[in-house]
């Protein structure tokens, strides 16, 4: 997600708290269903359980970048942020769809699921920098 950028007023403040509480969830869940899955194997409920875990800091992380925005007063920080994620959805749909198409015809390796918020995430950035130099 685009970290908003300006001065840190009290929505940008509250948006990186609960950001890093939602990253450091993530880190905690990642690492919890690793370690379970290569010691104990789980299988069954716990086992989808475990393997949704890491899901939830990253769905926390999204909340936490809609909240901000709900939460930001300056219209301008919010169109921004607005812009960047659909031109990060849109450049990571671009991504996905034309991978799977190489996937299809020409058996390209396998994208892995996990790889496309992180990609959405840079994508997101990388517009929210263009943005910003396109209105400065």
């Amino acid at each position: 997600m685009p970290m908003p950028c300006g001065t840190m007023n009290s929505a940008t403040r509250r948006y990186l708290r609960r950001f890093f509480v939602a990253l450091l969830l993530y880190i905690l869940f990642i690492i919890a269903a690793v370690v379970a899955f290569a010691r104990y194997h789980p299988t069954g409920p716990l086992a989808y359980a475990l393997a949704v875990l890491p899901a939830l800091g990253i769905i926390g992380q999204m909340a936490a970048f809609g909240l901000y925005l709900a939460e930001e007063k300056d219209e301008f920080q919010r169109t921004l942020g607005i812009l960047s994620m659909i031109w990060g959805i849109g450049a990571t749909l671009s991504v996905t769809v034309t991978w799977g198409f190489l996937e299809k015809f020409v058996h390209l390796r396998h994208l892995d699921l996990t790889l496309v918020y992180p990609l959405y995430c840079v994508l997101t950035g990388i517009s929210y920098g263009l943005l910003q130099t396109r209105y400065k």
